[in-house]
Order: C-alpha cells, then structure tokens, then sequence
C-alpha cells in the first residue's frame, strides 16, 4: 500500500506543482526513500532531513532547546518545527516530519506507535509563509519496529495526499 500511495503522491504533486520536503526520526529516512522509489519523484521532492539523535533536531530541524525541554522530542511542538525547517531548508510548498516510539522500549514515557505527524505549507506569496499542523497517531506495535516505521510513513503519505487536495 505504500508504494501505491507514494505513486499518488508523486503523480499528485507533479500534476500540481508543487514540491515537498521530509524531516524524519523515527524512519530513519524511509519516508523519503518510500518517494524516490517513485519514477519521477525528482519533479517534486526536493530533499530531507534526518534527525533521529534528539540534539540534531535542534541543530538541524530548527526545534529550539525550550520546546525539547518543555514538550520532548516526541511532541507536536517538535514535528511543526520538523516540518517548517525541512520546508525552508530545502525550499519546498510542503514539509512533513516523523517523530515517535518505534521501540523496542518506550521512550520519554510514551508507548511504543506513539508517533507525531507534523506538516508545513509554505504561502510563497505571504512574508510569513507557514501554515501548520499536526497530529497524535497512536500505532500498532504489535509488529515490532519496522511495522511502527511503515505505518508511520504510511500515514505520512496520506496526509500529504490530504494535503495536496489543501494545497491546490
């Protein structure tokens, strides 16, 4: 079903225009690779960033120190800060970021297939540029890690197709 969904997101984006960048943790970079599996992804995916260690998605995602300390890696300060980073970063109309618990141990209390959803729409037309959003996906883990990561990035993908129906 990912692949499918990936094909629709390419094809979709493509159609419209409009690019997308990715900020993953708990993936580990699988959601863009989930993309680029797609002929044709290099029309509209732009890049991404990977911040599994919790430090570089403040280093590199753009997640400030306080919202780390007040709210953790696996939050929705975090994953809005992902996504809007990985937008600008890579100039991008989209951003979305991954972080959560793939296990096999909880992490900053929270349950394994505890994961965030976060996006970013850049208004390249407005000076403050960014809508955001995100949501609480509570994933089966009964599968282990790799299932929590592939729901994740399933998830991910049919956000985006919502996403695009926003966007366009």
């Amino acid at each position: 079903m990912p692949e499918t969904l990936a094909r629709r997101v390419v094809t979709g984006f493509t159609k419209s225009g409009v690019t997308l960048a990715t900020a993953e943790s708990l993936t580990g970079g699988l959601l863009g690779a989930t993309i680029t599996s797609v002929s044709g992804a290099s029309a509209m995916y732009r890049g991404g960033l990977i911040t599994y260690a919790t430090e570089l998605k403040q280093t590199l995602g753009g997640v400030t120190e306080e919202a780390l300390r007040d709210h953790g890696a696996v939050s929705e300060a975090t994953v809005r800060a992902l996504a809007s980073t990985a937008a600008m970063t890579c100039d991008a109309d989209i951003g979305v970021a991954l972080s959560g618990v793939a296990g096999p141990d909880e992490q900053e209390g929270h349950p394994v297939g505890t994961v965030w959803l976060g996006w970013a729409l850049r208004d390249r037309r407005a000076e403050a540029g960014l809508d955001t959003g995100a949501r609480l996906l509570h994933l089966d883990s009964e599968g282990g890690r790799e299932a929590v990561r592939e729901a994740a990035v399933e998830a991910a993908l049919e956000q985006m197709v919502d996403l695009l129906g926003v966007r366009c």
